[in-house]
């Protein structure tokens, strides 16, 4: 990777010159393609008692800027690399990560990993929401308070949890059954 600098530079020590180095060497092997060689752009201006550093690379025809100020030329141009590195970590990761694949078949996925609807709970679409649906639990069932013993004898009915108003405390709890048989009780 070529660096060119604009701007009234300091001179810096040998052991900060292998340090950059170092960081512009991991900046290029995110950022370079075997065939090219791309340029990074160093901009430093001095504001008062600040030097700002300000790093420029072209990737994938995008401009990628990471600018850092502190009053020692060294860290300032450090923080920028630094954070044009994490710019760029992103950038990869965002263009990875996307789906691949025909549009058809992205719907057939969300279904596969789309949770069990609860037996109390009723669907119903919004409208404009792109097949986002919203679960709204019938809260109008069950609105006396009960014991635990009572929230049990619901849970024995099929359920795997019942929400309930607790008659002693009257705060809210949740009663869940638990895998391995027994229940586990959550206050609010």
């Amino acid at each position: 990777m070529k660096v060119s600098y604009t701007g009234k530079q300091k001179g810096l020590l040998p052991a900060q010159v292998k340090k950059l180095g170092a960081r512009i060497a991991k900046v290029a092997r995110l950022v370079d393609i075997p065939q090219t060689e791309r340029e990074a752009h160093v901009i430093l201006s001095h504001e008062r008692h600040l030097i700002c550093a300000e790093v420029t690379v072209s990737f994938f025809d995008h401009k990628v800027v990471g600018a850092s100020s502190d009053t020692d030329q060294f860290t300032a141009i450090s923080d920028a690399f630094d954070k044009l590195e994490k710019q760029i970590l992103k950038l990869r990761t965002k263009w990875r990560d996307t789906k691949r694949g025909p549009k058809e078949f992205w719907g057939e996925e969300e279904e596969e990993t789309e949770n069990p609807v609860p037996a109390e709970a009723e669907m119903r679409d919004e409208e404009g929401s792109a097949g986002r649906r919203v679960f709204r639990a019938d809260n109008h069932t069950h609105r006396k308070p009960m014991t635990m013993e009572e929230a049990l004898l619901e849970i024995e009915q099929g359920r795997e949890y019942v929400v309930y108003r607790d008659a002693e405390s009257d705060r809210l709890s949740v009663l869940v059954r638990r895998r391995d048989g027994n229940y586990d009780l959550i206050e609010a």
